[in-house]
């Protein structure tokens, strides 16, 4: 079971409803080609993919409590380019696809009325049912202090540097109701993190496997479950990897299982 805090109220409630087992989000994207930095001609922006992340980690958080999840994804009309910039950029961040693509009316998608609504703020569709979950506006500083969205997306580049996931854990690291700035150093730094994480997952896997340790699990579990709170899940993986008394087996189990909903391939390592 799962408990979200409702932006409209300040209230945890448990989604779904006990006792069933399945979970319908809808995720509204903002206008595509307004409301935020553009520079890849796709009119898709940061604020696009936080909204998109905040639902992707939704549903894994559920299905890994043994949920089953369908989900609408409402952008409004889009282009057949812009649908497809829209596949790559999901592909590129591990964005498990939508159930349904709706640019109206996503609980008839998702046959029956939402459970959950990601969105964002001052988005007045249909939100007469469902859990709302609003998502804070994201901006990238100029260019000359910061980065480019074109950098965000994953643009072509030959150096080792453009990583699209670095992205997604930047994100990750923030409470997602929270308006965010991406600065170049943020971004360079989630980049370092993600090389030295995969590298410690390389070498953890030629160790015997052992046990997530208990406590670890249950202080994981119980922030994803409560908010998804991923920001917290990332700092308890920070101090895992110098507890001396965690062996090497353990820590890879553990950060195995969590990124099944971090999302990092942080095994992409193993074995080269």
């Amino acid at each position: 079971m799962l408990r979200i805090t409702d932006t409209r109220t300040g209230h945890l409630v448990d989604v779904p409803a006990a006792p069933r087992r399945l979970l319908r989000s809808s995720v509204h994207l903002p206008p595509i080609g307004t409301g935020t930095t553009q520079d890849t001609g796709t009119g898709i922006g940061p604020w696009h993919l936080r909204v998109l992340l905040v639902g992707d980690v939704l549903a894994r958080t559920a299905e890994l409590n043994g949920l089953q999840v369908v989900t609408a994804l409402t952008t409004g009309e889009l282009t057949p380019d812009r649908a497809g910039a829209l596949d790559r950029i999901m592909a590129v961040l591990g964005i498990h696809p939508p159930s349904a693509l709706t640019p109206h009316r996503p609980d008839a998608a998702l046959g029956g009325p939402a459970d959950v609504r990601v969105l964002p703020p001052g988005d007045d569709g249909d939100l007469a049912t469902g859990v709302r979950i609003e998502v804070g506006r994201v901006d990238t500083a100029p260019p000359e202090q910061g980065t480019s969205t074109r950098e965000l997306l994953g643009a072509p580049d030959p150096s080792d540097t453009a990583d699209p996931l670095a992205v997604r854990l930047l994100f990750l690291g923030h409470p997602h109701t929270t308006p965010l700035t991406i600065t170049g150093p943020a971004l360079a730094t989630a980049r370092q993190t993600l090389r030295r994480w995969r590298g410690q997952v390389a070498d953890w896997a030629r160790h015997p496997s052992k046990p997530i340790p208990a406590d670890l699990l249950r202080q994981s579990y119980a922030a994803l479950t409560e908010n998804l709170d991923a920001a917290a899940v990332l700092d308890l993986l920070t101090v895992l990897t110098d507890r001396p008394d965690v062996p090497p087996g353990a820590k890879f189990e553990t950060f195995a299982h969590l990124d099944r909903v971090l999302g990092l391939d942080l095994a992409r390592d193993i074995g080269r």
